[in-house]
């Protein structure tokens, strides 16, 4: 083993890779500039084109397409609606409409949105009156009916496609969405088949944090009481399942009438779909809020995929994203704003 060198005057410290950070932001910046002038450049004739159709649109379609939003988010109220009422909790449809346009603001807007929109809903769900099992319940089983829903949505868009008569890869999916779903269901019917693997578990958390093993297992074991306790009628959750689906289909709908409302009216409701799943697939990843420049460029190049001409596309997910984002989350901002405020009120009174 060499001994380094005492650092001094004549063994000086390395340039760390070889020049300052901020020549090397500002080359990285420059040439990020230069690809997207460049884009710009090529790309210039379809945006002037797609900003003419957005100026020009027409009204009637634009109206349908706000109210076929409107609708989407209306059909997950209710399916969360459906969920808390089988599990024993009955809450007005205004107040889980409220819910979900406040809900899915936090979730899109904020970094790690989900997490904070997944604590809104738990707490509005308890000022309502429902137990701590009930609001974690209806939580979780209505992102596991969402993401199926999605999932058997793209999956007909892509059978119907390909015209084909081989329904098995559909059924095998549906047959999945219903596994996954019945599992949730037997397991929160019987949480005490998770009674030794969480105290295993527990123990091994509370060895971490220096803990006796038992530790929070009185408060634990009481939640899984809790949820013993919640019984959903296969009918309720029959209904949550299809408006599930109605939720992601009002929102193609609306991509569909926005592609109408700039003049694209010959696209096919197959493609359409399918450019739509691939964008909503894009949205899953959290790249940034909202899923911007992600879910438009799925959007687009599905379109144009589709049939539609670059401009065509551009303007119709604009004009989408203007309603689904714009529109529904300034929306939402606004509910969650009174909320809040009716939530300071009620506590100071």
């Amino acid at each position: 083993m060499t001994t380094p060198p005492a650092l001094s005057r004549e063994h000086p410290l390395p340039a760390q890779d070889g020049a300052p950070w901020w020549r090397r932001g500002s080359t990285l910046a420059c040439l990020v500039a230069v690809i997207l002038g460049v884009e710009l450049f090529l790309g210039w004739p379809a945006l002037t084109q797609a900003l003419h159709y957005l100026r020009t649109p027409d009204k009637g379609w634009v109206a349908a397409a706000v109210a076929a939003e409107i609708a989407s988010m209306g059909t997950y109220a209710r399916m969360q609606r459906a969920l808390l009422h089988g599990a024993g909790t009955k809450v007005s449809i205004r107040r889980h409409a409220a819910m979900a346009y406040a809900s899915h603001s936090l979730s899109v807007t904020l970094p790690g949105g989900p997490v904070f929109s997944t604590t809104f809903n738990f707490r509005q769900m308890r000022r309502y009156g429902a137990s701590p099992a009930e609001a974690s319940w209806c939580i979780a089983l209505s992102s596991v009916l969402s993401t199926g829903a999605l999932i058997l949505v793209g999956a007909a868009g892509g059978l119907l496609a390909r015209n084909t008569t081989d329904w098995q890869t559909l059924v095998g999916y549906g047959l999945i969405a219903i596994a996954i779903t019945a599992a949730v269901r037997v397991l929160a019917k019987h949480p005490q088949w998770l009674e030794g693997p969480v105290r295993r578990l527990l123990g091994s958390v509370n060895k971490v944090r220096h803990r006796p093993p038992e530790h929070g297992a009185d408060r634990l074991f009481g939640f899984v009481g809790q949820l013993r306790a919640v019984r959903i009628h296969p009918v309720r959750f029959a209904v949550a399942s299809l408006l599930a689906m109605a939720n992601w289909l009002f929102d193609a709908l609306c991509l569909w009438m926005c592609c109408v409302a700039v003049g694209a009216d010959r696209i096919s409701p197959i493609p359409l779909l399918i450019a739509y799943c691939a964008g909503m697939a894009a949205a899953s990843v959290p790249i940034v809020p909202g899923g911007l420049g992600v879910i438009d460029a799925a959007l687009v190049l599905g379109l144009v995929a589709a049939g539609l001409d670059s401009a065509s596309a551009v303007a119709a997910v604009v004009l989408y994203r203007i309603i689904s984002f714009g529109f529904i989350i300034g929306l939402g901002w606004l509910v969650w704003l009174i909320l809040r405020r009716r939530a300071r009120t009620s506590a100071a009174t």
